[in-house]
């Protein structure tokens, strides 16, 4: 039996034969289309809830005599003979698809990694080449700096003989001149 039939049959709306299995968690079968199949179990079970709704009791109050449902199961038919067969209850379907996109993910992430170290190399090697650059110009300019300090200390001692070395007195005219 199809939801407006139920609803029909109980003096409700089929709004409120929804709610009132997903509320209290009823053990449904669904079609193909995610409808719900209600059996004469299932309409026993949503009669007493309206009993017990007349009675005074709260929805979120009411006790059914029938186990709650453990999960979703949805209904095919077959292809081959035309019946209806249950399919795996929904949360093995989730574990599937979980595990599929743990699968995806880390295929995603090994990707990005790979990415990642491919440019660190890259980066590594650019870092090398500049440092071997530095290193020639750093010797380059250590051997600038000891001639600088050789042509400097051959001054200073061509200045310090100069210094040490006698002198000759100028003439007045000379000293005056400077020739």
């Amino acid at each position: 039996m199809n939801t407006k039939s139920v609803a029909e049959l109980l003096g409700i709306s089929t709004r409120t034969v929804q709610r009132w299995v997903k509320q209290l968690n009823l053990d449904m079968e669904r079609n193909d289309l995610g409808h719900f199949i209600f059996t004469e179990e299932n309409i026993e079970q949503l009669k007493q809830v309206k009993k017990q709704l007349d009675e005074g009791v709260l929805l979120q109050d009411i006790s059914l005599k029938q186990p709650t449902r453990t999960g979703i199961v949805k209904i095919e038919k077959s292809e081959k003979n035309g019946e209806t067969e249950k399919s795996a209850p929904i949360t093995t379907q989730l574990e599937e698809k979980i595990a599929n996109l743990e699968v995806s993910l880390n295929q995603k992430a090994d990707a990005v990694v790979s990415y990642q170290l491919i440019q660190h190399r890259r980066e590594i090697e650019d870092l090398k080449q500049q440092m071997s650059i530095l290193t020639e110009k750093i010797a380059y300019l250590e051997e600038l700096h000891i001639k600088e300090q050789e042509t400097a200390s051959s001054i200073e001692a061509e200045q310090l003989k100069e210094k040490l070395a006698p002198r000759r007195k100028k003439s007045f005219i000379r000293a005056i001149f400077g020739f």
